[in-house]
């Protein structure tokens, strides 16, 4: 498909789709956060549990990021 491999889109999809997905995830913890009045602690109660997850995904890309430029 113009030109890419499957591959090639499988990987755009997979950093850029998931990156941009994660970041509306962030802005969705924050909204509710906003709309709580959590205050401080509870935002970051909220964003710690929230969004944990996606620091093993984050955590992946950078651990593969410093092997393969060894």
């Amino acid at each position: 498909m113009f030109g890419y491999s499957e591959e090639q889109i499988a990987q755009f999809g997979l950093t850029f789709g998931v990156g941009g997905f994660m970041l509306f995830m962030l802005f969705i913890i924050g909204h509710l956060a906003w709309e709580s009045k959590a205050g401080k602690f509870g935002t970051f109660v909220l964003f710690l549990g929230l969004a944990f997850g996606m620091v093993g995904f984050v955590a992946k890309y950078i651990i593969q990021w410093v092997m393969e430029n060894k």
